[in-house]
């Protein structure tokens, strides 16, 4: 499968959690403002693809995936030009912000222990573990 964007967890911030338990993980590069970097996972890209993503196109992180169901058209610029990403954990196929990418929301409360400096995120075309048998549940084994 196609890699659409792969980054390495460098930082968590101490309000990650808090997102979380909300349904949102945001993500920017590493060196983000300390305003933005307290609520948001600092990571540092290592490919990027310069077409965004569809539905049905696949978030790994850590050994948990999920489906992307919606893509806000200016999601994709934030992502490339600052790594930020504001991830919404819900389901729905239609945006409400266009900087927004929606996942399914399935297995999203357990982010929090996936969610590890040097934990790797990645973003791929139709879901490797999907094709290849590998998926169950949520949950991508190793």
């Amino acid at each position: 499968m196609e890699t659409i964007y792969r980054t390495e967890i460098k930082e968590i911030g101490p309000e990650v959690a808090e997102f979380l338990e909300m349904g949102l993980l945001i993500t920017f590069e590493v060196g983000a403002p300390p305003e933005l970097a307290e609520m948001s996972v600092l990571h540092e890209p290592g490919h990027k693809r310069e077409r965004p993503p569809e539905p049905g196109d696949v978030l790994s992180i850590g050994s948990l995936e999920f489906k992307v169901t919606a893509v806000g058209e200016k999601a994709w610029k934030n992502v490339l030009d600052l790594g930020h990403a504001v991830f919404v954990f819900n389901g729905a196929t239609e945006v409400e912000l266009p900087g927004q990418i929606y996942l399914e929301p399935e297995g999203a409360e357990l982010l929090l222990g996936e969610l590890q400096p040097g934990a790797r995120i990645e973003l791929t075309a139709g879901g490797a573990g999907a094709a290849t048998g590998e998926r169950e549940g949520n949950i991508r084994e190793p």
